[in-house]
Parts: structure tokens; C-alpha cells; sequence
């Protein structure tokens, strides 16, 4: 890695964890902290249908696995007692267990197919939590308690979030180190050897085939681990809002999802966060137009998708590569 390479990580980890903090601390707009958490976790969210799209598969069911991880740790801590420290992986790797299941057959589709299966998934997640019993139903689950504190060998690591003085602050905090584990992950594995083979499934699957490349593995453990990160990030919201629903997740998120693909750039690892946080923020800016806030607000996706088909990326790195 560069020395450029090394100081832009820096500067971005100070802006992170000091900067912005400090900023969004001295407005008068208290919301604006969660405003910064939901980008973070929506930025861990869209990295995993990036990844999908890495390996050439359009991804429309991001929200059923969000709403998965969602659930899973929300049923683990309020009714079997379990420490959201623990039910966070646990959540994730539920997610990516039911990827598997569902992923070995539908992997085998592509373009318009494969997105169209994905986005009956949101629904029938959407459905499935309605019917169970476990789920709570229409009902959902309510009275999610905040992380505790987690403690090794008798060691406070991190404090009981509920009696932080400002629980926004430590909900900001841990979306943003998910986000930052998350996206350094992201940026090593395109970068290794197990990156450059994905890549080849989105050039041509037949042509990685033949020189021996094990195709169905690529396939299935990439959109394992995209869908790990979509757990990650429902099972967090959960714990912010206290709640969980079976429309909390609804087809728009999953849509959502993709558009920060595109809008950051999908030839960059880093253009689900960029993606995320410019529409993000851009939605709730617009909402001092009123009713013509959507109207605007798509009428400057649409200006963007049409003269930066690349994303917004590409404008400040147009000679970086793909990764």
C-alpha cells in the first residue's frame, strides 16, 4: 500500500471518529447523529449487494436478509436473553447460512432472472415474519434493550450503552467501526487472489470454468458474505429503534441498496458509502420543498445515472481501477 493510500485512510479515520462527532455534537439538530448512524449502516447494507454485482448478479433482496438479521438478534436477546454481542454475529451468519440455501439454486441465474427472484425475497420475508408466531406476527417485536456492557476477561471493552449520557453518540460510534471493519474487509478481498477469480465471473463464467475455476463456490460464498453484511446492518438498526416489523425492511430499501451501488460507483469498492451518504443526505435536505421533494429528488438521480453512468467516482478518479 502507498504512502497517499495509508494518509487518506488516516484522514478519513480522523473525519470519522473525531470530526464528525464533534460537529454533529455542536449543532442544534440532534437528529442529524442518527441521520450519520442510518448512512453508516445503510453504507454496510449496500456492500453487500456491491458484491453481488462484483460477481455480475443484480441484487434486489438485500431488505429480506436485513430484516433476517434483524429478527434473529432481536428474537435471541429478548427472548432467550442473549448478549447483543453476541446475537450481532450470530445474526450475520444466520443471514448467510439462508444465502447459502437459497443461493445454490438461484445463482444459477442471471440478469433480469436472478434480480427478479431477488426481489420476491423482501416479500417473502416480509410474509414469512408476519405469519410466525416466533416473529411476533403483525405485532412484531418491541422493547429491544440497548447493548450491554462487553467484557473481557473482567475487562470493560465497551460500556452498557444504557447508561451512556448519549446513547446516539455510542449507536454512531459503533456503526461507523462496523462500517469502517466492513469496507477495509471488502477492499482486501477484491484485492486478493479470491477477488481477481470473482471478477472473472462477471467477465465471463464460462471462460473462468474452463481454465478450472470452481464457479458455483464463487458464486455461493460471495453472495454468503454479502448477505452477512445485510444481517450486520439489520441487526443493528434493530437495536437503535428498539423494534422490529415485518414492513421495516420494505421493497424500496432493497431498491434503495442498489441505487448507492450505482450512484457511488460500481467499479469501486468504496461506492456503496459514498452512494449511501449522498442520497442520504440529499433526500433530507430536500425535505424542505415539501411535495415536490420526490419530484426533485428523482429528477437529479435520473441527471446523475444519465452523465456519470460510472458514479460519482469516477469523477474525482477517473484512472483508478476497478477495485
Amino acid at each position: 500500500m502507498s504512502k497517499k493510500f495509508l494518509f487518506g485512510v488516516a484522514v478519513f479515520l480522523l473525519i470519522m471518529l473525531v470530526l464528525v462527532p464533534q460537529i454533529l455534537l455542536a449543532t442544534d439538530r440532534k437528529d442529524l447523529m442518527s441521520v450519520a448512524t442510518s448512512i453508516a449502516l445503510n453504507s454496510i447494507i449496500a456492500a453487500g449487494v456491491w458484491l453481488t454485482f462484483y460477481i455480475g448478479r443484480i441484487n434486489i433482496g438485500q431488505g429480506a436478509f436485513a430484516l433476517l438479521g434483524g429478527y434473529v438478534s432481536a428474537i435471541l436477546i429478548v427472548h432467550y436473553d442473549v448478549s447483543f454481542w453476541l446475537s450481532l454475529p450470530l445474526a450475520g451468519l444466520a443471514c448467510a447460512v439462508a444465502s447459502v440455501l437459497i443461493g445454490l439454486p438461484i445463482l444459477r441465474l442471471r440478469g433480469v432472472y436472478f434480480a427478479m427472484v431477488t426481489l420476491t425475497l423482501t416479500e417473502v420475508g416480509r410474509l414469512l415474519a408476519q405469519a410466525l408466531s416466533l416473529t411476533g406476527g403483525p405485532k412484531g417485536i418491541t422493547n429491544i434493550p440497548p447493548p450491554g456492557a462487553l467484557e473481557f476477561f473482567g475487562l470493560t471493552i465497551i460500556p452498557d450503552f444504557a447508561e451512556l449520557e448519549n446513547l446516539r453518540l455510542g449507536y454512531y460510534y459503533l456503526a461507523v467501526v462496523l462500517m469502517i471493519i466492513c469496507f477495509a474487509g471488502m477492499w482486501r478481498l477484491v484485492n486478493s487472489r479470491l477477488g481477481f477469480l470473482c471478477r472473472s465471473l462477471q467477465q465471463n463464467e464460462e471462460l473462468a470454468s474452463s481454465i478450472g475455476v470452481n464457479v458455483t463456490h464463487l458464486r455461493v460464498l460471495a453472495y454468503a458474505i454479502s448477505s452477512f453484511c445485510g444481517g450486520i446492518g439489520g441487526a443493528v438498526f434493530a437495536s437503535i429503534v428498539q423494534s422490529i416489523y415485518p414492513n421495516t425492511f420494505p421493497i424500496q430499501e432493497s431498491v434503495n441498496y442498489m441505487l448507492y451501488c450505482f450512484l457511488g460507483g460500481l467499479n469501486y469498492v468504496f461506492g456503496p458509502m459514498l452512494g449511501t451518504g449522498v442520497l442520504y443526505l440529499g433526500w433530507d435536505f430536500l425535505f424542505i420543498l415539501g411535495q415536490y421533494q420526490l419530484l426533485v429528488y428523482s429528477t437529479i438521480l435520473i441527471i446523475l445515472i444519465l452523465f456519470l453512468p460510472n458514479g460519482l467516482l469516477s469523477v474525482r478518479l477517473p484512472g483508478m481501477k476497478r477495485v
